[in-house]
């Protein structure tokens, strides 16, 4: 048969044309040149953007994060130990998103949404970008409204606003966890939704924070995101993008969200690991050179948007975890310089039984007195500058030299707010307890109570508050405000107590003698009984006269 390319010509031309564009499907794919550690060099994605989602074999998915000239490097999710070379991977078009909702809410997930607490699945439609631009100026409002903690040392003298990013810094062991505990329980009928990212800790200590905020009733506004000590560098790496994502969605929806990542040092850790397989340069402390970018881009997330905007806030409280208590390592002076502030540690005071044991001098709330109510800025404004002239005094007092009577005075109300500042785990106060505790110490009135009685006159002057002064108390947690009636009644309430409770000391500061002070907590019955005896005596001189 004879071939006529004329007629072939033809048949193809009518080919071509039938073709409908739209029905075509051109997915561009690469090839897997090694793989190792959870990284794997990808050869063909000639498009691949910067934190793409790649698809790969046996529902591995990629994250690229360095793009070279003749290959594209990339992170895994899931069973990576399953890719071999020559695998095939697919590119998404997609940038690295994470499912959020409400549907979240009482949930312990994974970085990329998958449950980890054995409820079923969560059935979420909604996604965020796992990295997202921080608001501009414009966007934002500043920091006003106190997210209280319930914690008197914090709340008192380094207020968190709604909105700020405030660093929780020190050493094992401290305390540091249980300050943000605390802190979710406290604000779980406030209308604020907390996301709690754990990164690199054991598993039994996530599943432990789990069922403390659970036994707490505040499991139901929160989110815990877990990344465990097993699992690989990525995953370790995305959690806290991961979790601020899932808070992004009741910020922009115009709620207040609380972002806890405990901590940044591991997810530090984690980077420097993913960088070096990379083959990034490394920088100081062997991290790459944007590790200061890293949290950076994160913490800045952290608002308060302006009421055009909404006006939802998203609080942010790092943790980072230091050496010896050196706050001027790497990555803790990186993080401090991000944040508005730092709540600092310390092991020393820790193990003196100080606790929650913070270091008042260099802990300290860039957004200050604006985050406070008016109440607890006018008792706990000087209380502050009492404590850091308080630890100068006592570290001097130690030379054993003679002391005169003022600065015995500073050193005796030092010791009395130390006392006062001393708080039990899961023990949060109100604002109105706040406020009528403080005042008791920056007032004076503690003066006259010896320093082990402290704790035990705290805990009855609230109990006689709340029996005798409630509505004082609930005009102080409504409105936040504290005139001078207020003052003056709660000035009479705290000095009739101590009256009743049996003052170790009088008004000048001069120890009372043996019994003394009983003798003052039964003064009115004496002075009754002094009077029934006068008069018993005047009736027995009269009768005797008549007779």
């Amino acid at each position: 048969m004879q071939i006529k390319p004329d007629e072939i010509a033809s048949i193809l031309r009518q080919r071509i044309e039938g073709i409908d564009p739209g029905s075509a499907d051109l997915t561009e794919v690469g090839t897997v040149l090694s793989v190792a550690d959870g990284i794997a060099r990808i050869h063909g994605l000639d498009n691949c953007m910067a934190l793409e989602m790649l698809d790969l074999p046996h529902g591995v998915t990629g994250l690229a994060l360095n793009l070279e000239a003749d290959n594209v490097g990339a992170v895994l999710f899931g069973d990576w130990d399953k890719i071999v070379e020559g695998d095939t991977v697919k590119r998404t078009g997609r940038l690295l998103e994470i499912p959020v909702g409400e549907e979240f809410l009482g949930r312990m997930v994974d970085p990329l949404g998958r449950p980890l607490d054995g409820k079923g699945d969560v059935k979420s439609t909604e996604t965020r970008p796992a990295e997202f631009k921080a608001p501009g100026v414009i966007s934002r409002q500043p920091v006003r409204e106190p997210l209280q903690t319930g914690i008197k040392s914090i709340d008192g003298m380094i207020p968190v606003g709604r909105g700020q990013r405030e660093l929780i810094i020190g050493d094992r062991q401290t305390g540091k966890t249980s300050v943000t505990i605390d802190s979710i329980i406290n604000n779980k009928d406030s209308g604020v939704v907390s996301v709690y990212v754990a990164i690199g800790q054991r598993m039994s200590t996530i599943v432990q924070v789990r069922e403390v905020l659970e036994a707490a009733g505040a499991m139901d506004n929160t989110i815990i995101v877990a990344a465990p000590a097993d699992e690989a560098a990525p995953i370790k790496f995305i959690a806290p993008y991961a979790g601020t994502a899932m808070a992004e969605y009741f910020l922009y929806k115009g709620g207040h969200a609380l972002c806890i990542y405990d901590d940044l040092t591991k997810h530090a850790y984690a980077y420097r690991q993913m960088s070096l397989l990379l083959r990034r340069p490394p920088g100081r402390e062997a991290y790459p050179g944007d590790v200061f970018y890293l949290h950076s881009r994160l913490l800045e997330r952290a608002v308060k948007l302006s009421d055009e905007e909404g006006g939802g806030s998203l609080t942010s409280l790092p943790i980072i975890e230091t050496q010896a208590n050196d706050v001027s390592a790497y990555i803790p002076t990186n993080v401090i310089s991000i944040t508005d502030g730092q709540i600092f540690l310390e092991s020393d005071l820790f193990n003196s039984g100080v606790r929650p044991a913070i270091n008042v001098g260099i802990s300290v709330s860039r957004v200050g007195g604006d985050a406070q109510t008016k109440a607890m800025k006018k008792v706990a404004g000087k209380m502050k500058g009492e404590l850091s002239q308080y630890r100068d005094l006592a570290a001097f007092a130690q030379f054993g030299s003679e002391l005169d009577a003022e600065t015995q005075r500073t050193l005796a109300r030092g010791e009395r707010l130390v006392e006062l500042l001393k708080q039990n785990e899961r023990d949060a106060l109100s604002v109105a307890d706040q406020v009528a505790s403080i005042y008791s110490g920056t007032g004076g009135f503690l003066d006259q109570i010896k320093v082990d009685r402290v704790q035990e006159f705290l805990a009855d002057l609230l109990a006689r508050l709340h029996s005798e002064n409630k509505d004082l108390l609930t005009r102080l947690n409504e409105t936040g405000q504290f005139p001078e009636e207020d003052e003056k009644e709660l000035s009479d309430a705290i000095a009739s107590f101590i009256d009743d409770f049996g003052p170790d000391f009088d008004e000048n500061g001069d120890p009372l003698e043996e019994g003394e002070s009983e003798r003052v907590i039964h003064a009115g019955e004496e002075a009754g009984e002094d009077v029934a005896e006068e008069e018993a005596t005047a009736d027995a001189e009269a009768a005797t006269a008549s007779l």
